[in-house]
């Protein structure tokens, strides 16, 4: 996929937050920022769905013994 250039101003402090923040990761600064707004953008809601599907599996029961298995509270 072709890339774009985007020029951005921040303060000095978060420019050196960047910097840092690739370096520990192994990357880019232009990487780290790049993935910062996929994860912004998506990725983050992805996960969330993913972990709540992943806790109404594991607590399925729970859910159907309170609830009943058409959503009607059990008696």
């Amino acid at each position: 996929m072709p890339k774009t250039q985007l020029n951005v101003r921040v303060e000095e402090a978060t420019a050196e937050a960047a910097r840092q923040r690739a370096l520990q990761r192994g990357m880019s600064v232009n990487r780290y920022i790049e993935e910062l707004v996929k994860q912004d953008a998506g990725e983050v809601g992805h996960t969330f769905v993913e972990a709540a599907a992943d806790f109404m599996k594991q607590y399925e029961s729970v859910f159907t013994e309170e609830f009943g298995a058409e959503g009607e509270r059990a008696r």
